[in-house]
């Protein structure tokens, strides 16, 4: 959070820091596309809709590349979705030997 310009230096009170972070978490999960799961929104990749995201964005990119391929040096794909995403990625445990 603290990257963000609009960040506050310091708030006012408790309530004010609670009245920014709601909607500042409400953006962060519903509107910011994040690199590091293919441009999609956290809530996308977390309710499962990121696969229909990609299959519209290909067919976008698609139409356009058949509209205009000079605009183009290779046909146009969406970023990958990873396999797996991550915040804090648990630490595997070791298991026991029978």
């Amino acid at each position: 959070m603290k990257y963000v310009p609009d960040f506050p230096d310091r708030f006012g009170s408790l309530a004010d820091a609670r009245a920014f972070c709601e909607g500042f978490f409400l953006s962060y999960n519903h509107e910011h596309r994040h690199s590091g799961i293919g441009m999609h929104t956290p809530a996308s990749v977390h309710f499962g809709t990121a696969e229909q995201v990609q299959v519209q964005r290909q067919a976008t990119l698609s139409r356009a590349y058949a509209a205009h391929p000079e605009r183009f040096t290779r046909r146009p794909w969406p970023p990958k979705l990873p396999e797996v995403a991550w915040i804090n990625q648990p630490i595997a445990q070791p298991q026991p030997t029978p």
